[in-house]
């Protein structure tokens, strides 16, 4: 039965799509074919849950604007900034990762979008800091890297989760001399710590936590990073003691999805959903708000953690193209739309983002 059904669905890719996708795929051994065809089956079920759980939530239109499709396809122009593009990785992040040395490509963290804003014409800076450090450790590297990279030019910042954390205490607590920040977008941090963490250092319990802490350090494994990332940390000491800077321009993202049934996000997500609602998997909407209603760029919808990342499941693009449900964002577009933001000059301010407090202090400099 299994048999049957697998080959229906592929005499359906055959006939139907004469791509070069498919072609290779026709091209394959039967076996080959079959195990195509129940993972594109598996796909396809994960498709039609999400679609079928994408009524969006009232909580979420209160934070602001939500974005269902904005991001989908790339445009054929962009924007491209004068000033070079810092991407600043979140926890556990990398670079490149290269498992096997020079014998096989290297795992990005950034997958495509340092190639794509490349292509575009700008300037990129990739900071590489400690995976799981303290963020005045992973701050301080930060600040070396693009010390490094840019060259004592301007630059604009565009972080995914806690690399906004390490970026923000840069700015208001290093205040680096040798370059300027104009902005920084964050994506999907948690400005005001994660659920998340509270509940691993609950179910970890205090009695069995220095001892986890012994085992990683004895790895050459860093340990700061994780309990700076409660809800107590983040709301008592860092963000009280890391004022945003008045030079600087803050903008931000959330995300939020509905994960499949076997999702690597599906315990998180319930944690996060029952304790502080929409969340992409790891860091909830009302956490990822910065930069006042201005500077909240809106929610991103139907998207995870990962996804803002471009480690998206291909298989499912594909189940989505398949069934008529084609994906609705497109990391790539998402960051050179980002960079065309920062193409515009935030020394002066723009009338796109100005608001009614900045225009009343304009207005009273000019004594009117």
């Amino acid at each position: 039965m299994v048999a049957s059904g697998a080959q229906r669905i592929i005499r359906l890719l055959r006939h139907s799509f004469a791509t070069r996708t498919f072609l290779r795929i026709r091209a394959q051994p039967w076996d080959m074919q079959l195990d195509f065809a129940v993972q594109l089956g598996y796909a396809y079920i994960e498709v039609r849950f999400d679609a079928a759980k994408s009524i969006l939530e009232p909580r979420l239109e209160d934070h602001g604007r939500v974005i269902r499709d904005q991001y989908s396809l790339i445009r054929d122009s962009y924007a491209a900034p004068k000033h070079p593009i810092v991407l600043a990785h979140g926890l556990l992040g990398f670079d490149e990762l290269r498992l096997a040395g020079p014998f096989l490509p290297g795992v990005q963290y950034w997958r495509g979008i340092k190639e794509a804003l490349t292509a575009k014409g700008v300037e990129v800076v990739t900071a590489t800091v400690p995976p799981s450090g303290s963020i005045e450790e992973r701050a301080e590297e930060l600040a070396r890297d693009i010390e490094i990279g840019a060259q004592g030019k301007d630059v604009n910042i565009i972080a995914h989760s806690m690399g906004g954390l390490d970026s923000r205490y840069m700015i208001s607590r290093l205040q680096p001399q040798k370059f300027k920040v104009l902005s920084l977008t964050t994506i999907a941090t948690p400005h005001r710590g994660s659920a998340v963490a509270d509940y691993c250092f609950d179910q970890i319990g205090t009695e069995l936590l220095p001892q986890i802490y012994y085992t990683l350090n004895k790895l050459n494994v860093a340990t700061g990073a994780f309990s700076q990332l409660t809800r107590k940390y983040m709301s008592e000491d860092f963000n009280p003691n890391t004022p945003d800077l008045d030079s600087v321009r803050y903008f931000s993202y959330g995300a939020t999805v509905e994960p499949s049934l076997w999702s690597v996000f599906r315990l998180s997500h319930r944690i996060l959903a029952k304790a502080e609602g929409p969340n992409d998997g790891l860091v909830s909407v009302a956490s990822s708000l910065w930069g006042g209603e201005t500077g909240y760029k809106g929610t991103l919808v139907g998207v995870s953690h990962l996804d803002l990342i471009n480690w998206t499941n291909r298989l499912k693009w594909l189940a989505a193209e398949v069934t008529g449900n084609p994906r609705k964002f497109n990391a790539i577009a998402f960051y050179l739309d980002i960079a065309g933001m920062s193409a515009q000059s935030f020394t002066s301010v723009s009338s796109e983002y100005i608001d009614l407090k900045t225009a009343v202090d304009m207005l009273a400099k000019e004594g009117l």
